[in-house]
Parts: C-alpha cells; structure tokens; sequence
C-alpha cells in the first residue's frame, strides 16, 4: 500500500497557530529572536555585566544584558512582582536578542540586594534604575539609546513601571503584565485569603512584616491606583497583558482610562493561562518582541 504524504507545518507555522488558538485573537507573527541567535559579532557580542546601582545608599543587586552591536541601542528596564519568584528573565534574553538592551535590578531588600524593602523603597528603586540608565557615563559604556528607554513591570512591578513612567515623560513606552493595582485593591474589603500575599511574601524581603506591609499600602493606596496614572501616560505606546489571575478587571479598567484620556498607542492583550503565564511564556515572549518593535521604528 503506498504511504500517504501527509502536508506538515513548519514550526513556526505550528507557533503561530498555537498563539491563535490561545489568545481567542489574530495570531501574531512570531519574531525571529524567539528561536534564533543573532549573527556572530567580533568587536561587540552580547554580553552581561553586574553594575553597581546605588539606590538611598543601598546596592542593587542588577544584571544590565547588553545587545550586540557597536550602535546605541533601546533599553528595557524589567521590574519584577512581590516577592519576584518569578523574575521572567526568558523575556530578558529574547528581548536582547531583538537587538535591545535589557537593565534588571532587584529592589531593596529583596534577592540580594542591600537595604530594607518596603513599597515605596521599591518606587525609589525604580527611579533609581531609570536614572541609572540615563546617566551619560552610562550611556556611553553600555551603548544606550535614552530616546528608546522602554519600562516593563510584571505583578507589583507593573505599577512599579506606571507609576515610574507617569513621573518621567521621556520614557518611551510602558508594559504592564498582570499588573497589580496595589492601591486599589488593599482600599477594598478584603479577607484573610486575600491578604495572604503579604504574609507568603514578607519573610523573603528583608526588614519586612506583613504587618507592616499591609499598613504601608493602606496609608499610600489613594496615591498608588494606577489608572489614575493615566492622564500623565496618554501620549505614549502601553502594551496592557492580561491572564486568568484575577488582576484583569483593574487591568481592563487602566486600558479604558488610557483610550478614555485620548491615548491611541493602547494594545491590549489577554491569554488564556495563570498568573505566571506558565504555558503561554512564547505567547508573551512574542507580544512584547513584536510591541517593541513598533517603537524601534
């Protein structure tokens, strides 16, 4: 019996579908930097280096992963959540490969760095890091484009980067994944469960009680709702992704505002999957090359 040719996809092709299937939306062309290196560089490779990211007197613990190529490049600065188990350095390193530079300090207190966390230590060390980025020997040494610095937050660290980007115009761009809306969400009833958070994530953030925590937002939380943010956002890209974790009604909330306020650079994106985006990590990987792109331009 003569075998039957069965027609295959390519596994880009098979990505592509799969990111239609998971998103409910139209799929997204996945970038070349998801499954490929770039092209042999002598005299500037990739590479890495550990700066010294002073913040209040206290040292960061930070990794700055430098894209190839002797050019200025844009620059990410990826904020990670409370307590930041999940750190999403796969975005880090495919972002570089599309030819960013990507800047990842750990806040006060927190994995290695010195000092105390606290909420509002975190907003510091987020300034911190930015003006790190945009100090001129700085820029020099590490090849930043400070025209195309872009801030990108996951959990806490979305409204980290909002809050950080509403304060500084010149920042180019702003990603939000699974934010967290701090403010609103510790004004509003809340039971044990809910609060639990604070308790699972305080032991791993030096010189912090959950206690202690849970006060510093109730006295900030008017101060720390991110879609007031909006207002001060509405001339620039934001890229808002959303999953099934609960955050995405304050997340919907903050892509309305932004449309509402007159911003016409809002894209909004929602999977399918957890808080983590355990099985949608190309998913993202893809949405965030492809968004950055449109501000290389």
């Amino acid at each position: 019996m003569r075998a039957m040719k069965i027609p295959t996809l390519t596994i880009a092709g098979l990505a592509v579908l799969s990111l239609a299937q998971a998103s409910g939306t139209i799929a997204q062309q996945i970038p070349s930097a998801i499954a490929n290196d770039p092209a042999p560089t002598k005299d500037f490779p990739p590479t890495m280096d550990s700066p010294d990211i002073l913040s209040h007197g206290a040292r960061l613990n930070a990794i700055i992963y430098l894209a190839a190529g002797e050019n200025p490049h844009g620059t990410v600065l990826l904020m990670h959540g409370f307590p930041g188990n999940e750190q999403n350095l796969d975005l880090a390193y495919v972002i570089r490969r599309a030819g960013w530079n990507v800047l990842f300090p750990h806040y006060r207190g927190s994995w290695g760095s010195a000092g105390t966390f606290s909420f509002s230590n975190a907003l510091e060390d987020t300034q911190t890091a930015l003006d790190f980025a945009r100090d001129p020997e700085n820029v020099k040494k590490y090849r930043i484009d400070t025209k195309k610095i872009v801030l990108i937050g996951h959990s806490m660290g979305g409204l980290m980067v909002s809050n950080t980007g509403a304060r500084n115009p010149d920042v180019a761009g702003v990603c939000m994944i699974s934010a967290w809306n701090l403010g609103a969400f510790i004004l509003r009833p809340n039971d044990a469960k809910a609060l639990n958070t604070f308790h699972t994530a305080s032991p791993r953030l030096a010189g912090s009680t959950p206690e202690g925590l849970i006060d510093e937002a109730k006295q900030n939380g008017s101060k720390w709702n991110y879609v007031d943010y909006a207002p001060d956002l509405k001339t620039r890209p934001v890229l808002v992704i959303e999953s099934n974790d609960g955050l995405a009604p304050d997340n919907k909330t903050f892509a309305d505002a932004l449309r509402k306020a007159g911003d016409t650079k809002v894209t909004e994106t929602h999977y399918d999957t957890d808080h983590v985006y355990s099985d949608k990590r190309i998913a993202l990987q893809t949405a965030i090359v492809n968004w950055l792109q449109t501000i290389a331009k």
